[in-house]
């Protein structure tokens, strides 16, 4: 229904006939008489200029290591005319976290609860070949056997 209607409106037709019953003559004329339009970016985007939001979570004594590594592999660099590198926020809080019995912990003993004072680092990355260096290059400096982290795509609007 939703596509016959757009394509008789913007092929100039009538198509209140296709409307549910609340829509009026009323609605009708007041859509035929908007401008349309359609944004390309994100099909024309390429894989290289994608936005990512980089988020994870280390102990204070490892905070300058796991930022040396990640803006060593590309991340921080914010885009335009500024050649702005190193851009992070980092705030303090406590994780928490309990080994199970197969565990290797860095911090703590397995079964027993852990409080730790952490960092949460966020920063930009762009490109989807950066991102996954960046991930790897946590990986490799974090201290934990399982680093906290979230990838998260950002949309350009």
């Amino acid at each position: 229904m939703h596509l016959t209607l757009f394509r008789n409106l913007f092929l100039g037709k009538n198509p209140f006939n296709y409307f549910p019953r609340p829509f009026t003559q009323f609605h009708y004329q007041k859509l035929r008489h908007q401008q349309f339009r359609f944004s390309t970016s994100a099909m024309s985007s390429s894989n290289a200029t994608q936005k990512y939001k980089l988020i994870y979570f280390v102990p204070t004594a490892a905070l300058d290591d796991t930022k040396a590594a990640i803006f060593a592999a590309g991340a921080g660099r914010y885009p335009g005319p500024g050649n702005y590198t190193e851009c992070a926020w980092v705030t303090s809080g406590t994780g928490q976290f309990r080994p199970g019995d197969a565990a290797n912990p860095h911090i703590g003993k397995v079964g027993q609860l852990e409080f730790v004072p952490e960092q949460r680092v966020e920063t930009i990355i762009i490109g989807d070949e950066v991102a996954r260096k960046v991930v790897q290059a946590l990986k490799d400096a974090h201290p934990y056997q399982e680093p906290a982290y979230d990838v998260i795509k950002v949309e350009d609007f």
